[in-house]
């Protein structure tokens, strides 16, 4: 069994940065941990001003016989300050930053960030979020009477979902938003707390991404007034409702674009690209979806900007959203040689903050993300790449031969190290504030399902632990909580068994359950720093730490040699465990467990 020793640490929490959004010309005291080992000569921080970097020197702020407390102030002098340690060390130096200690130069990329824009509503980092995708959820009495539309083909609540081909965007179930209103008591006994709705506009699919109208609920879903009624019920409970717009493109079917096509003079023409033989730009070559051109002025107002906007109509009573999801956010306002993406941001975040202030904007984006992610537009991404990804990786069991989500080779099967240079990676690259608050997933109406993906329970249970103790917010998609499969998006938008309890996994739900209650039960795990401490091919492990509170987390996707930490740690004088097996401390330190694959949490 190995011994750990820890090395310097700083992160955006409050335990090294005060709470709160600063302002331009602000001073702020950053602080930085070194082990009392370390043997510094002494600490800077080093400050990007106007592109120019600036070297001052920290002061030592506190000692303990195992670790020295550095502090430096960081004016604020640009919307984004960025800034990294310097430790001046015999023989040499190291930097500090987003990425971990180096003793070599480094760019800028991975520095630490202070930033004057507001971050999401506190109400967010606190949430965990249920995913619905509302024809699959569960349908009320009403559902069964609805004329099918003639792009439907009407399936049985237990089929099998088509994965691929013309079948599957026409295939309805028939689920509706009364449906989803009369099962929140699942909703409440699971302990999500914010519903995110897939899109609710009428279409010609399913998915609904191909929107004909922003102005009304599907009547299939129920209508207006049960949106109405599904927001009321939600809020009752001290629940939020989340929805999701397309500000990329609409449904061919759309009433703008009708109106286009009829007349070119027409305001409603300008909403759309173009091309030089009179057609038009479908997203990404579909013809279903005519892209939107966010440089006429007339769709700003349409859609994303002021009271009477789209955006800003839904967050009003009575249906009273308390927030977007915005699809294909990459892609929207970007297009050949013109880039509007950060400009509609602001601009939907300038009037969500006019007519609902305490309202979250959260991006699609599959990819890197993270240049979008340091201005005034999203709050946050849904973390394909920061979390979803790495994880799969490092639990995917071996001899997996699938493609690889988005990539035309199977998925691999990596160690621990590059799960997390992964995640540091992509969270180094945005301010903490967004860290905090990314959507975190196992998996989504676009992923297979992470038990199709993973299978044995442990390693399930592996995943769904990193999910509820990482920072960022966890989003989980209806299902997964009892075991749903599904190989990709598709085939994964299976129905809710509701009648049919062997088709639930006891032990999987109890699994999820449990663990939200120990999310909820720790400050530390909604608002804590996060420091490595644990890095090895089969097992990781990490801190969340707080003024008042630190827990350790142990996730193993295979039986591991075990480790000790330095008994320091355990500075409530006891180990407390919220989940999994005990841990033993005792004059050498901590005894991390060798088990696996599964997840322990210990209040230290």
């Amino acid at each position: 069994m190995s011994r750990i020793d820890l090395g310097p640490h700083h992160d955006g929490s409050g335990l090294y940065v005060p709470a709160g959004t600063p302002a331009l010309g602000d001073v702020v005291p950053v602080r930085v941990r070194v082990p009392a080992s370390a043997g510094e000569r002494g600490v800077h921080v080093r400050v990007v001003r106007d592109g120019e970097p600036m070297v001052t020197p920290a002061r030592l702020d506190r000692s303990t016989p195992d670790e020295r407390w550095y502090v430096a102030e960081v004016q604020v002098h640009n919307p984004v300050t960025s800034y990294r340690f310097l430790l001046d060390e015999p023989g040499g130096y190291r930097w500090l930053n987003g990425r971990g200690l180096h003793a070599r130069d480094v760019p800028d990329a991975a520095d630490f960030r202070l930033t004057v824009h507001e971050p999401a509503p506190a109400w967010a980092r606190d949430a965990v979020v249920y995913q619905v995708f509302p024809d699959r959820f569960a349908r009320s009495r009403d559902a069964g009477r609805r004329d099918l539309p003639s792009w439907a083909e009407r399936a049985v609540w237990d089929d099998e979902p088509v994965g691929a081909g013309p079948s599957t965007p026409r295939q309805l179930y028939g689920g509706d938003l009364a449906g989803i209103e009369e099962r929140l008591d699942h909703l409440v006994a699971l302990g999500v707390d914010v519903l995110y709705l897939t899109p609710f506009f009428p279409a010609r699919s399913n998915h609904r991404y191909d929107a004909s109208s922003f102005d009304h609920v599907d009547p299939l879903l129920g209508g207006d007034e049960a949106l109405a009624s599904l927001s009321r019920a939600l809020h009752a409970r001290g629940m939020r409702l989340m929805g999701d717009l397309t500000t990329n493109h609409t449904g061919d079917g759309h009433e703008w674009f009708a109106r286009a096509q009829a007349d070119a003079s027409s305001d409603e023409a300008s909403f759309y690209h173009w091309t030089d033989d009179g057609g038009y730009v479908g997203w990404l070559g579909h013809a279903s979806l005519p892209k939107l051109d966010h440089g006429a002025p007339a769709l700003a107002a349409r859609m994303v900007d002021g009271p009477d906007s789209v955006i800003a109509r839904w967050l009003r009573e009575p249906y009273a959203l308390d927030g977007w999801r915005i699809d294909v956010a990459n892609m929207t306002g970007r297009y050949a040689d013109v880039d509007r993406t950060h400009a509609v941001a602001r601009t939907i975040r300038r009037t969500m903050r006019a007519v609902a202030p305490e309202t979250l904007l959260i991006s699609e984006h599959f990819h890197d993300a993270t240049g979008d992610l340091v201005g005034d537009g999203w709050h946050g991404n849904m973390n394909y790449t920061g979390f979803t990804r790495p994880v799969w990786t490092w639990l995917i069991p071996r001899g997996a031969d699938e493609a690889m989500f988005g990539l035309p080779v199977p998925r691999p099967r990596r160690p621990g190290p590059a799960m997390v240079a992964t995640m540091r990676d992509f969270d180094s690259a945005v301010p903490w504030q967004v860290t905090s608050q990314q959507w975190n997933m196992l998996g989504s109406h676009d992923t297979p399902r992470i038990r199709t993906l993973l299978g044995a329970p442990g390693l399930v249970e592996a995943a769904v632990g990193l999910l509820m103790t990482y920072p960022g917010t966890p989003v989980l998609f209806a299902g997964d909580e009892i075991g749903a499969t599904g190989r990709n998006g598709e085939h994964a938008r299976v129905t809710m068994p509701w009648d049919r309890p062997e088709r639930w996994d006891a032990g999987t739900l109890a699994t999820y359950r449990t663990l939200i209650a120990v999310r909820r039960s720790s400050r530390a795990l909604t608002h804590g720093g996060l420091r490595w401490v644990l890095v090895e091919d089969d097992a990781v492990a990490y801190l969340r730490e707080t003024s008042d509170e630190r827990v350790l987390v142990l996730v193993a996707r295979a039986p591991w040699a075990g480790a000790t930490l330095p008994g320091h740690l355990l500075a409530g004088g006891r180990v407390e465990t919220l989940h999994g097996p005990d841990l033993r401390a005792d004059a050498d330190g901590l005894h991390l467990p060798g088990d696996g694959p599964g997840v322990g949490v210990w209040r230290l």
